[in-house]
C-alpha cells in the first residue's frame, strides 16, 4: 500500500489521503524518513535532534490510537510541520540561530502552532533560522543548488519544503523573510495580512512589522492551513479574473534586469491568459518607506534585546549588533513618527487599488533568483513596502532562470483580502506553472 504514496502531493491531498487511511500514517512517516535522510544532509534545513524519527513514529501511534475512526479525525491528521526556531513549542529548545544562553529564550508554546498541533499535525522538528530572524546566517543551503543561499531569515522552513522534507512549514516575515526565501526554494510561501495569525509565543524582532507566515508546495495546501491560523476566515471561492496592478517606478527598478525581465515576461503571459493587467504608477517616495521601515526594526530590536544585549553583547553575530547599536540612537519620537507611517502607506496602496479598479499588485520576490555564497540570506527590498503596508502576500513558483535557480511572482491582496488573494492565487498558479 506505501508505494502509493506520493510524498510530493498537494499538502491538501496528503491531508486527505491520511485522514482516511488510504495511506497509512505510520507507512508515510517511514518514507519519509528515508527522504529525510536522503536529502537533509545537503540541505541543513533543521536544527539536529537525536531520535527524530522514533519520536515521530511513538506520537503517530498515539494520534492513531486518540482517533482510531478517520471520520473523526482532524484535518491535518498526522501532516509533519516544521517550525522557524524563533516560536515557542512544547517539548523543543527554542535557540533563535544564536549563541545565547538557551534558558533565557524559552516561554510558551505558541498559539499558532498550538492550533495545527490540534488540528492533527506532528512536529516533524524546528528549522533553521538566521540569528533572530535577522541576517546573521545558519547552515541552510538552496535546495535546487547547494552553493546558493536559500534566502532568509526562514532559511530552514523554505529549504525544507522546497527539498520535498516537509509538506507544512511555518516562517515569520519582518522585511521578507517568507516571500524571498520561497521564491529562492521553488515554495508557496504567504504573509498574512498584518497580525491576522497569532504572533505571541514567538520571538520578536520587530513587533509593529512582524507577520506568521507559512510554506508549502502549492496554494490548495495553503488555503487548507489558513483557514485554521487566520482570524475570522470566510472561505472565498470566485471565477472572476482578478484586474492585476503592476507598481511601476523607482521600486520596480530594485529588481535586478534578470528579475524585470522575467517579471515582464509573466505580466504578458497573464494578460494573455485573459487577464486584465494594468500598470499604475505607486511608491514614489519608496526610498522614504526603504528607510521608515529599516528605522523601525533597528529600533524595536534594540529595545527588545537591550538587557540581552547589555549582558551577552559578545555573543550576538555582528550583523545583529549592528543593527541593535544603530537602534539604540533612535528616539521614540522617531519611532512613532515612523510606525505612523506604516498606515500612511497602506492607506496610499488601497486608494490606488480602488482608483484603479485592482484586485492584486504583482511585483517580483526578490531581486532575481538566489544569490552564490552562503555569507548573505539576499535582499528583501521587493518585499519590503508591502510588509511595511501590512498588506497580505503570496509568492508563487514562476519558474526556472538559465542556471535553473527557481524564480518566484509576488502577489498583494487588499487589508483583510488574504481569502480573495488566495483565491485568485489558484487561477494563476497553473498559469505559471506552465513555465
Amino acid at each position: 500500500m506505501s508505494k502509493r504514496i506520493n510524498l510530493d502531493a498537494s499538502l491538501a491531498v496528503i491531508a486527505s489521503e491520511l485522514r482516511s487511511g488510504s495511506w497509512p500514517l505510520l507507512d508515510y512517516l517511514a518514507l519519509l524518513e528515508e527522504r529525510f535522510n536522503e536529502r537533509e544532509p545537503n540541505v541543513l534545513s533543521f536544527v539536529p535532534e537525536d531520535g527524530r524519527f522514533h519520536r515521530l513514529q511513538q506520537e503517530a501511534r498515539e494520534l492513531l490510537a486518540k482517533y482510531p475512526n478517520p471520520a473523526e479525525r482532524p484535518s491535518l491528521f498526522g501532516i509533519p510541520l516544521g517550525v522557524k526556531d524563533i516560536f515557542q513549542v512544547d517539548g523543543f529548545t527554542t535557540q533563535a540561530g544564536s549563541q545565547l544562553p538557551t534558558d533565557i529564550l524559552q516561554g510558551s508554546e505558541a498559539p499558532s502552532v498550538t492550533t495545527l498541533r490540534q488540528a492533527g499535525a506532528l512536529i516533524l522538528g524546528k528549522t533553521v533560522t538566521t540569528e533572530f530572524a535577522y541576517f546573521g546566517p545558519g547552515p541552510t543551503r538552496n535546495p535546487y543548488n547547494p552553493a546558493h543561499t536559500p534566502g532568509g531569515s526562514s532559511s530552514g522552513s523554505a529549504a525544507a519544503v522546497g527539498a520535498g522534507i516537509a509538506p507544512l512549514t511555518f516562517g515569520t516575515q519582518t522585511i521578507g523573510s517568507v516571500n524571498r526565501p520561497a521564491a529562492f526554494c521553488g515554495t508557496v510561501g504567504y504573509k498574512p495580512t498584518y497580525n491576522r495569525i497569532d504572533k505571541s509565543g514567538v520571538l520578536p524582532l520587530s513587533v509593529s512589522l512582524d507577520h506568521v507566515g507559512c510554506f508549502t508546495n502549492d496554494v490548495a495546501g495553503m488555503e487548507l492551513v489558513t483557514g485554521l491560523l487566520c482570524q475570522h476566515w470566510q472561505l472565498v471561492v470566485t471565477e472572476k479574473k482578478p484586474v492585476l496592478g503592476i507598481p511601476e517606478g523607482h521600486y520596480l527598478q530594485k529588481a535586478s534586469d534578470e528579475g524585470r525581465k522575467h517579471f515582464r515576461r509573466l505580466c504578458r503571459r497573464l494578460h494573455d491568459a485573459g487577464f486584465v493587467v494594468k500598470s499604475v504608477e505607486a511608491m514614489p517616495d519608496f526610498d522614504k518607506i526603504y528607510a521608515r521601515h529599516n528605522l523601525i526594526v533597528a529600533a524595536e530590536a534594540a529595545r527588545f534585546h537591550a538587557d540581552w544585549f547589555a549582558k551577552h553583547a559578545e555573543k550576538y553575530h555582528p550583523k545583529t549588533a549592528e543593527l541593535i547599536q544603530r537602534g539604540q540612537k533612535i528616539t521614540d519620537n522617531q519611532l512613532k513618527k515612523a510606525v505612523a507611517g506604516r498606515t500612511e502607506l497602506r492607506e496610499t496602496l488601497m486608494q490606488l487599488m480602488d482608483r484603479h479598479g485592482l484586485d492584486l499588485w504583482l511585483s517580483p520576490s526578490a531581486p532575481g533568483a538566489a544569490p552564490v555564497g552562503l555569507d548573505s540570506t539576499g535582499d528583501p527590498v521587493m518585499n519590503l513596502p508591502w510588509t511595511h503596508s501590512g498588506l497580505p502576500t503570496l509568492t508563487l513558483p514562476a519558474g526556472k532562470n538559465k542556471d535553473g535557480l527557481p524564480l518566484g511572482l509576488q502577489l498583494t491582496g487588499r487589508w483583510f483580502g488574504d481569502e480573495a488573494m488566495l483565491s485568485f492565487a489558484s487561477q494563476i498558479e497553473p498559469i505559471l506553472a506552465a513555465d
